[in-house]
């Protein structure tokens, strides 16, 4: 039965691509890519000939009950974004949703994705953890901080390198300039780096190193006073 194949493609390195993911965009009637020149660049470096489509953010919601359709009719149709896992803080949702309505098959094959690297590098508590993605940029920002600066799980962003510093600069202003964080950027790629200490001290660190490339922000949660945890165990 065909089905919608989520592909997770890599971060970085291309030799992070899976053997699985190769065979499974080369079976693909069709592969819808967020760019395609993004992918065809991928697609070209395994030999992969297959017909692309664009699918992004600004026509997904137009497209998805047509692909949809054309999957219930027999083609197998592969997603993927231009880096990780796609509806990680890229287009997929939509689709995914279509297709589980229509009652399409759809398969997520485990893969890349930047925040897991990152979280686990941090040396922060990953037992338990929230991601947050991208912040909103204007509306709904300050109350989203407001509302994170009581939890006590550790935190993941996704940011721009160009809002990097203006960022955790507003975090220290929530969550207090002590807070450790982690910062890590490029990551499986040549230039790969991660800068850990304090909020004041990463700071100080990008203030002098401009960063530059994907940048995945992990914030430590807030620690509740050790009299406060004992009194809850009682």
């Amino acid at each position: 039965m065909a089905k919608l194949t989520i592909v997770p493609t890599p971060v970085g390195n291309l030799e992070d691509m899976t053997f699985r993911a190769i065979r499974m965009l080369k079976e693909a009637d069709l592969i819808l890519a967020e760019d395609t020149r993004t992918t065809g660049i991928l697609l070209k470096h395994f030999e992969i000939q297959n017909k692309m489509q664009s699918h992004h953010k600004f026509n997904e919601h137009k497209t998805v009950e047509q692909l949809a359709q054309r999957i219930k009719a027999g083609e197998n149709i592969a997603l993927v974004s231009d880096a990780g896992t796609p509806a990680i803080s890229d287009p997929g949702f939509m689709l995914v949703r279509e297709c589980v309505r229509q009652g399409v098959e759809v398969e997520c094959l485990p893969g890349a994705t930047a925040f897991v690297p990152a979280l686990v590098a941090s040396g922060l508590p990953n037992e338990k953890f929230c991601f947050e993605g991208f912040l909103p940029q204007k509306k709904g920002r300050q109350t989203r901080l407001k509302e994170l600066a009581e939890e006590p799980r550790t935190i993941i962003f996704y940011e721009s390198p160009f809002r990097l510093v203006k960022t955790l600069t507003q975090f220290a202003e929530f969550f207090g300039a002590d807070r450790q964080v982690s910062v890590s950027r490029e990551i499986s790629k040549i230039h790969e780096e991660t800068v850990r200490g304090t909020l004041t001290e990463v700071i100080a660190h990008f203030s002098v190193n401009e960063p530059k490339g994907e940048i995945v922000i992990v914030l430590a949660g807030l620690k509740k006073a050790k009299n406060e945890e004992e009194q809850k165990e009682v």
